[in-house]
């Protein structure tokens, strides 16, 4: 079996190197509880204010360095909060003193910032575990609703099995998604912590999954009341449970604490999912495959316990975190460190060797279950050259998804067309304005572009192309082809085209249909969505026909 398992790492290892795949989830959880990862001084006055936002930025810039995409912020620490709340106390970690407004607005400023570095903001909402049973949240907590608690010698914990509980949370994400621009609501402990009394049945189990899934219920059911494109996830015990080969010694997410993980991506209570599996050898690779296989098409990334590469923790070898990440990638899953310290401390080198493991950006994977019709592309696009680089803009695009707005991915080759699906061309991901200017000397290679609208589900319209531009300087304009839902009309074939078969294609470019040339091609069994259609002549030469988006009307 071991034999097999260095096998199997030597191959994944190799596959990853191959190519970085244009999708995936690459995020961090960032703690603020204590200061851990930040802030690392307090906010009295203005100077205060400043050093810790210039903190926070550069913590960014290095993120973004190594292409993170999706930051994981503590926003709910223990019943305290990193934001205005009109429900609980700020938390102590800004200020210095508990409840009490360091001067800004935190999650505010964090959310600005990863936007404006292409990053997804989730905050980070620890739910059950609510601190020292005498410090301020709790204490607040226990005035105001006394029975919802449970003390445990000096720590206070929310009561799962109180019915409020779940209610009392769902008010919190719902106070987070309703204020805030996030992109996601990341809970943290949702489920029966360790220092609650074992159940001594399988009946007793049953009944406390229900509980914590009566929570997750609720919470989820709020936040996409409000904001249905707001991702949900969560992060659950490492090890779901028992395999049939590999015992989990004890300590799983079903049968330990009650977290019916795999059952909420199923049962669509989830849209990520990132299982703490800060585990080395054979408790990690049999249960990273568990995860994978239950991913029910949602996206599952890695947590990977990168602080035990530490001298003072296990004190890992880089090649372990190195083995996990190629493993996970090879299984389609993303990655998550914990924690953002360990990882730009560069311990043991684990910061400049994800220079070289993410080193193109990376789309995060789309909601397709909540949303899958993608935006129109933008209609035009300009390239002006000059000696100091190049100005590309572009037009707005039509969002089909009802989103508050839309983002956009630039693309960049020497060569033409852009290939929009290799990571490598990407290079800005999740912008926000219209045009883009890029520094360029002389003496470097001509690049072409293309830009692809992106919704807030993450679904990507086709591109539209520089070199696609009218040499008098007037842009191409895209053009959809017409349809019904049901058929899509075509004018007659000319004879320069010669074409004998049609081909649909989805926007990875997956062929999903094809069948001779003919003016009426039947569409009707493709779900809906935006395809490319292509004809293909004797010599097997393709030519490019166009868009399509395919609609069809519900009736009630």
């Amino acid at each position: 079996m071991k034999r097999i398992w260095s096998f199997f790492i030597v191959f994944a290892t190799v596959m990853s190197l191959c190519a970085q795949p244009k999708h995936e989830l690459r995020a961090v959880w960032l703690t603020t509880i204590g200061g851990l990862d930040f802030p690392s001084t307090y906010a009295h006055d203005g100077m205060g204010i400043s050093r810790q936002q210039q903190e926070l930025c550069q913590m960014l810039d290095r993120l973004q360095a190594i292409n993170v995409n999706t930051v994981l912020f503590h926003t709910r620490i223990r019943a305290t909060t990193s934001y205005p709340s009109d429900i609980e106390p700020w938390a102590a970690c800004y200020s210095g003193q508990p409840g009490v407004w360091p001067g800004y607005d935190v999650l505010q400023f964090a959310i600005d910032e990863c936007h404006r570095r292409g990053m997804e903001l989730h905050a980070w909402v620890v739910t059950i575990p609510i601190g020292k049973w005498n410090e301020t949240g709790c204490q607040q907590l226990r005035r105001h609703h006394p029975s919802m608690l449970r003390r445990i010698g000096e720590e206070g914990f929310m009561n799962p099995e109180q019915p409020q509980t779940a209610d009392y949370l769902a008010n919190i994400c719902g106070e987070i998604t309703r204020r805030y621009d996030i992109d996601g609501i990341h809970l943290d402990y949702i489920r029966y912590p360790e220092q609650w009394p074992l159940a001594k049945s399988s009946q007793e189990r049953a009944v406390r999954r229900r509980h914590i899934t009566r929570i997750v219920e609720r919470i989820h059911n709020e936040v996409k009341r409000l904001k249905p494109w707001v991702k949900l996830s969560c992060s659950p015990v490492g090890k779901y449970d028992d395999l049939s080969r590999y015992s989990a010694k004890g300590w799983t997410a079903y049968t330990r604490v009650s977290q019916e993980a795999q059952n909420w991506l199923r049962d669509g209570l989830m849209d990520q999912l990132y299982p703490m599996m800060y585990f080395a050898g054979n408790q990690f690779f049999p249960f990273a495959i568990d995860w994978a296989e239950h991913a029910e098409g949602r996206s599952v990334a890695a947590g990977l316990g990168i602080y035990q590469l530490h001298p003072k923790e296990r004190n890992w070898q880089l090649g372990e975190v190195k083995r996990q990440l190629n493993v996970s990638r090879s299984l389609g899953m993303g990655h998550c460190y914990f924690r953002a310290k360990f990882l730009l401390d560069n311990v043991k080198g684990i910061y400049d060797y994800m220079r070289h493991f993410d080193n193109h950006p990376a789309l995060i994977p789309p909601m397709t279950w909540a949303s899958s019709i993608p935006p129109t592309p933008p209609a035009t696009i300009d390239v002006k050259r000059s000696t100091q680089g190049d100005h590309v803009s572009w037009s707005g695009a039509r969002d089909n998804s009802n989103g508050p707005y839309l983002l956009y991915n630039i693309y960049a080759s020497t060569g033409e067309p852009v290939d929009v699906s290799k990571a490598e061309n990407l290079i800005a991901t999740r912008y926000r304005q219209h045009h883009i200017t890029l520094r360029r000397t002389a003496d470097k290679p001509l690049l072409h572009y293309a830009v692809t609208a992106l919704d807030r589900y993450g679904n990507e319209s086709a591109p539209i192309r520089s070199h696609e531009v009218k040499h008098e300087g007037q842009p191409y304009r895209t053009a959809l082809l017409t349809n019904d839902g049901r058929t899509l009309a075509l004018p007659p074939v000319s004879r320069l085209l010669d074409a004998q078969r049609l081909v649909v294609s989805d926007l990875q470019g997956r062929a999903v249909q094809s069948n001779p040339y003919c003016q009426n091609v039947d569409i009707s069994t493709l779900p809906e969505g935006m395809y490319l259609l292509t004809a293909v002549n004797r010599r097997g030469h393709s030519h490019r026909l166009g868009h399509f988006i395919i609609r069809r009307k519900t009736t009630h």
